[in-house]
């Protein structure tokens, strides 16, 4: 999120000093209403504005601040404070163009120009964000926000060397700021240097907002060195669904060194981390917890087993479907797809409280030229998203089969997909599982595609049955369709009318 920063003092008002009525034009009616108000009341409406916005309370803030602008509404700092609001609350547009009215009234304040680098980030506006991020450590070098704001902004530019060189000014100014150093990591690792890249990303769980990992505990984080047979290592599924199925590829070399396993994981990922060798006692309450001795987080297991690009542990699959299941789905399939069709699975968008869903998520209209493929049923497996909705609506053309509301759980997506043929996805959970299952899965990435699936590839070391499909420009899924449609019909020899 934008930095919200303090409101400050303001400076040069006066108050009225009389109670007559104002019967002058509206614009010196305005100005009367501003002298109404003191320097100090100003101050402290807009500290209550900043606490309302800093603990959610968006519609309170928002009412106050408009409150505050309609006699005064060239008082900068209520402007940016009003376009964080309004940012928040899903209406960019008008968030910059509050927080560019401040920077025009006050050019000289970096918090603005640093606010507005990162909001057009999130537009997807790289060049005004560039030309912003540039003026706000120009005209403050010591912000390290404003060095962060423009590491985060060059790795969505696809330039990791000049992330790095911005998040290591931030970290000269501020070395414990956990989002510079992830910068930093997601840099390297999408780059392939993954000596430096999994230290830095151990800042991860340090991150602004990030929940404690565990409850406080006097027991150590695990070094990596071997256990006693009676000794219990105490594994915590620590990210996303997506991050959990990547890493748990790494239970079995941490149950090689600690032979009694147990994993704190949500409900829903334990069709995932069960099948894994090793795997003990699972459980999703801290109240469940069994003694240890020492505990892990997942994604820190890569840096512990000395993880390099050349040495990802492939051995796939290593996760499979219950077999029961498998059965049941496949009667179901077999009662919903015509007889001789290929089945594709699709999955368009990804959570969508996921900070990067803008950019990674597509809709259902995106894949309608796979429709164009003949003896083809695409088969939608979304689910979870507002935009499941959407695979109801016709938006691509038949054969669609929506399955997304007769999943229950992973085990059932999992079982599903050992009946398809292809699975087209964006980054979402869906790709880290088809490819974890060995399942043929193409995947859309976008322009600045998450570390995991480096730089300039089509393929992946980390699920070796994985294509990778990357936008050339931001947010344009329509080459990416296309392509994926051309290459599907060369390999399985359809002809598109």
């Amino acid at each position: 999120m934008p930095d919200c920063g303090g409101p400050g003092n303001q400076t040069g008002l006066r108050m009225r000093r009389d109670n007559r009525p104002d019967r002058r034009p509206a614009q010196q009616t305005v100005r009367s209403e501003r002298l109404k108000l003191r320097d100090t009341d100003f101050a402290r409406l807009l500290q209550q504005a900043a606490i309302h916005e800093h603990a959610g309370r968006l519609g309170e803030a928002e009412a106050l601040l408009n409150r505050i602008l309609a006699p005064a509404p060239d008082l900068a700092q209520a402007l940016n404070l009003l376009g964080l609001v309004l940012f928040r609350t899903g209406r960019p547009a008008d968030a910059i163009e509050r927080i560019e009215g401040a920077a025009r009234l006050t050019p000289e304040v970096a918090l603005f120009h640093c606010n507005l680098c990162e909001i057009y980030r999130r537009v997807g506006r790289f060049d005004e964000a560039l030309a912003a991020g540039r003026r706000a450590v120009e005209i403050d070098p010591n912000n390290a926000h404003a060095h962060h704001n423009l590491s985060v902004l060059h790795n969505h530019r696809c330039e990791p060397d000049a992330a790095v060189r911005c998040a290591e000014q931030a970290l000269a100014i501020a070395p414990d700021m956990a989002g510079a150093h992830f910068e930093i990591a997601a840099a390297c690792l999408s780059q392939g240097d993954f000596a430096r890249g999994w230290e830095e990303y151990e800042w991860c769980s340090k991150l602004p907002g990030a929940p404690a990992l565990m409850p406080s505990t006097d027991r150590p984080q695990w070094d990596g060195r071997p256990f006693d047979q009676s000794e219990t290592l105490l594994l915590i599924a620590d990210q996303g669904h997506g991050d959990t199925i990547q890493f748990s590829r790494y239970i079995p070399w941490a149950a090689a060194r600690c032979p009694a396993i147990a994993v704190a994981c949500a409900r829903d990922q334990r069709p995932v981390i069960a099948g894994q060798p090793g795997v003990g006692l699972l459980f999703d309450h801290w109240d469940h917890k069994p003694d240890f001795v020492a505990w892990c987080a997942l994604s820190s297991l890569p840096r512990l087993a000395g993880t390099r690009v050349e040495t990802i542990p492939a051995a796939i699959p290593y996760l499979s479907a219950d077999p029961a299941r498998i059965s049941s789905w496949a009667g179901r399939l077999a009662a919903l797809v015509p007889h001789g069709y290929r089945r594709i699975g699709l999955v368009w968008a990804g959570r969508a409280t996921h900070v990067n869903d803008l950019n990674r998520s597509a809709t259902p209209v995106a894949f309608a030229p796979l429709a164009e493929l003949p003896g083809v049923a695409l088969v939608a497996l979304q689910k979870d998203s507002p935009r499941a909705e959407a695979g109801r609506s016709g938006e691509v053309a038949p054969p669609l089969i929506n399955l997304g509301p007769e999943i229950g759980d992973w085990g059932d997506t999992m079982a599903i997909l050992e009946s398809l043929d292809l699975i087209v996805t964006v980054d979402t959970a869906v790709a880290h599982l088809a490819g974890a299952m060995g399942k043929p899965v193409w995947i859309m990435l976008p322009y600045a595609a998450d570390w995991r699936w480096l730089r300039e590839r089509s393929d992946s070391p980390w699920y070796p049955t994985a294509r990778l499909f990357r936008q050339s420009a931001s947010r344009d899924w329509t080459p990416v369709i296309a392509a994926i449609r051309d290459e599907i019909a060369v390999e399985w020899h359809l002809r598109i009318v």
